[in-house]
């Protein structure tokens, strides 16, 4: 079964990315649904010890993407409360492998400048583009994002190692997808046309958090 759910897995997201790259939204909202229902699986069946809270959080991310796929601003703020539930499911995932007594205040401090300094950046860029009622929202969305990342690199100085490092590297890929994302959908005259670059870090982002889980 897990041979099965990671060649879904693979196989979805290669069509879906084509799907991106030819702006066909048919070939996008028929694929993606398969892509974290797939990795679901990929988990349940892998894990030695399967975590609840990370068996949630892939749900959550499962429903975000749905609750993407229809246009308008209540579906996009649908999908980002679903996501936002993920990124905090995945940080209680994490806690699990944290020795938070071996973390020094100052590199938690540099984290939380480092993410905090870079959402605001982004939303300066973005600032002229957004609908204002969804400004804040999304900014506090993206420093959740940015919290589940510092707790990937806190779980990371607890256990340095391979599979830490790359669920690290996994939660700086999904960061990246979320900015692409907002730059894509609201920024239009943006470099930024299609969701292949948003979807190829997210896809490769969630897979990575889960092989390093793993």
């Amino acid at each position: 079964m897990t041979v099965f759910f990671l060649a879904v897995f693979l196989i979805s997201t290669a069509v879906h990315l084509y799907g991106s790259i030819k702006k066909n939204k048919l070939i996008r909202n028929i694929t993606k649904p398969f892509l974290l229902a797939s990795l679901f699986g990929f988990y349940y069946f892998s894990a030695e010890k399967v975590l609840i809270a990370i068996l949630l959080a892939l749900f959550f991310s499962w429903l975000g993407d749905v609750l993407l796929m229809p246009s308008g601003l209540k579906w996009f703020t649908a999908g980002g409360i679903s996501f936002m539930i993920s990124h905090i499911f995945f940080i209680v995932g994490y806690c699990n492998d944290i020795d938070f007594s071996a973390q020094h205040i100052a590199i938690t401090v540099l984290l939380g400048v480092i993410f905090a300094g870079l959402v605001a950046y982004i939303f300066s860029k973005l600032k002229p583009h957004l609908p204002k009622p969804l400004f804040y929202p999304m900014f506090l969305y993206l420093l959740i994002n940015g919290a589940m990342n510092c707790f990937a690199v806190f779980r990371l100085l607890s256990m340095p190692c391979l599979s830490t490092a790359i669920t690290c590297i996994g939660a700086v890929l999904f960061f990246i997808s979320d900015s692409t994302l907002f730059f894509v959908r609201f920024k239009k005259d943006g470099r930024l046309k299609t969701h292949f670059w948003v979807m190829l870090t997210y896809s490769i982002g969630e897979l990575m958090i889960i092989i390093g889980l793993l």
